[in-house]
């Protein structure tokens, strides 16, 4: 499966080049667009961006001033040291950093930006997990399995709980191609041999295509390696993807297989160290919201989309001019947990956040109702929740993928915003061919193809692609809209985003089928999202929150001069 946090949708096309039948790039795909290119105007530059400058020309001309908005960044954890993205980070202004002591009495020692609920209390962070297929299987094993079960006899806990094991059964178990299991572990054992060589050569832990594009060896797993790699960034018109980052996929892959006949290692446990079962067990973790470059890549490029520093001539702009991202991390490398979404979606709401972009998602949700009361909390504060539809060209119609606005009551809320992909015909097509879609689950879609943004370490960009990378540019979109109509409330800001959104007045690729239809049979809107119009028809709304109250910089009168 492709995951949301890998971004990228490769591993099909790895697995097509170990075969000899690798995709290729068609043409348009291969064309060379512009750094940014999703917050431009179409009308002016011929790019399906979001308008950008259009907005903030209209907010100028308005003369209207932005209040400040916290944006939490519910993710794999933000490089608090990049240039992009240090001045822009939220600051508990309670919390005295580095002393040890929970001075807010939130329960979080030393929260200054935000927590890590993947963490443990002796510095130790979980990075990659297992799948939550996996766990399901094997949790309830022994409950379920051979058992006499008799659905109407069964309580509404148990049949969800049921018909979770059921899937996940089939997920684990069903059919397995042994052709493809076989040459995924020859793919593996030799892009590990050639990995080292490679390593070697270049004297880089970790390389991509740039790379090498000039690299050549007489070693034969090497250069299988340096052919298959180009392979794949070529078919995902992205030559950005990195080495760690196909390995690490194809480890994963084949973990899953392996989860067939045993367990998975218990790896958020053995650090974490809370008891899980227990909702109210919720203060655990630590204070490292960066832990690593690798794992705090994806999180990374996430808020420099939403918020990083407009204007100051260094890599890229952020899409709102004045946030504040509280980082929240909770997505390991694998499928999260109930439990710390859950957590972290009650910690931003507590903590200020306005907007909370989550671009994440899994198949499976065994504890969906403590996130479905963390959905309704933030309904009733009035913080608007952002959800990445997710990377695996499937309708959510008709699949599952967590979480979901749709409640286990059958309700809905409304402050949530589901984001699929959009791209540009220079991209490969307007709709992006990873995405998943929807007439109901669906709401806008949103550029998520080839986007560039802040990467972790040596203040470095680079481009992503995903419904993670068009997640936050709502998000974004959203805080600015609080930051110049503070009194929108959430509802509002959902509503003008979705009757802002533009249809493209052309067909565009159904991305499960390949096949030309409306924008409109993928999505509730059949849009894709307009800053400038949002602005437009925010201005026009009367808001249903108090207006904030303004307090002076400073209440010292100054002296008369003389």
């Amino acid at each position: 499966m492709n995951k949301i946090k890998r971004s990228v949708p490769f591993l099909a096309f790895a697995v097509l080049a170990v075969n000899g039948l690798m995709a290729q790039s068609s043409p348009d795909e291969e064309k060379a667009v512009p750094n940014g290119w999703h917050l431009m105007d179409k009308s002016s530059t011929g790019y399906y961006g979001i308008s950008i400058n259009k907005a903030y020309d209209f907010l100028k001309a308005k003369k209207l001033k932005s209040k400040t908005v916290i944006v939490a960044v519910i993710d794999s954890g933000v490089d608090t040291t990049h240039e992009d993205l240090r001045s822009i980070l939220w600051h508990n202004p309670k919390e005295i950093p580095g002393n040890g002591i929970d001075d807010d009495k939130n329960g979080y020692v030393d929260d200054v930006y935000g927590w890590n609920f993947l963490g443990g209390r002796d510095g130790r962070s979980v990075e990659k997990d297992s799948y939550e297929a996996a766990r399901v299987y094997h949790q309830f094993k022994s409950k379920w399995d051979k058992a006499d079960v008799k659905m109407e006899s069964l309580s509404a806990s148990d049949a969800y709980e049921y018909k979770n094991w059921l899937r996940a059964k089939s997920d684990i178990v069903g059919e397995i191609n042994p052709l493809e299991a076989l040459n995924l572990r020859r793919m593996f054992i030799t892009m590990k041999s050639g990995d080292t060589v490679i390593r070697a050569d270049l004297k880089k832990e970790e390389y991509s295509c740039k790379d090498l594009a000039a690299y050549s060896s007489t070693n034969k797993n090497a250069q299988k390696t340096r052919d298959i790699l180009m392979s794949i960034c070529k078919a995902n018109s992205n030559d950005e993807i990195t080495s760690v980052q196909i390995l690490d996929q194809l480890e994963s892959d084949l973990d899953k297989m392996d989860a067939v006949d045993k367990a998975p290692p218990a790896f958020r446990d053995d650090i974490v160290k809370d008891n899980y079962s227990d909702f109210n067990d919720r203060f655990y973790g630590n204070n490292d919201v960066f832990v690593s470059n690798k794992g705090a890549l994806h999180g990374t490029h996430v808020s420099g989309i939403i918020g990083a520093i407009r204007g100051n001539s260094l890599g890229m702009d952020g899409v709102a001019d004045n946030v504040r991202i509280m980082a929240v991390r909770a997505v390991p490398d694998g499928d999260e947990h109930d439990k710390d979404i859950a957590l972290a979606i009650r910690y931003a709401v507590d903590n200020g956040a306005q907007v909370i972009n989550m671009s994440f998602g899994k198949s499976f949700s065994p504890e969906k109702k403590w996130v479905d009361e963390a959905v309704k909390y933030a309904e009733a504060k009035g913080v608007l929740l952002v959800h990445a539809a997710g990377n695996d060209a499937k309708n959510l119609d008709s699949t599952y993928n967590f979480p979901t606005s749709l409640m286990l009551d059958g309700k809905r809320p409304n402050n949530w915003i589901t984001v699929g992909a959009s791209g540009d015909p220079k991209l490969g097509g307007i709709t992006a061919s990873f995405s998943n879609y929807g007439k109901k689950e669906v709401d806008v879609f949103a550029p998520g193809v080839k986007i560039y943004s802040s990467l972790p370490g040596g203040n470095t960009y680079g481009n992503l692609q995903g419904t993670s990378m068009a997640s936050p540019v709502v998000a974004g979109l959203a805080a600015l809209i609080m930051e110049y109509f503070p009194t929108l409330s959430a509802a509002q800001v959902k509503q003008v985003i979705e009757k802002s959104s533009r249809n493209p007045g052309t067909k565009v690729k159904d991305p499960g089928t390949d096949e030309d239809t409306d924008l409109n049979t993928l999505s509730k809107t059949g849009g894709i999202i307009n800053a400038y119009e949002a602005v437009k028809l925010a201005s026009t709304m009367k808001g249903e929150k108090k207006a904030p109250i303004v307090k002076p910089a400073t209440s010292v009168k100054p002296k008369p001069k003389g």
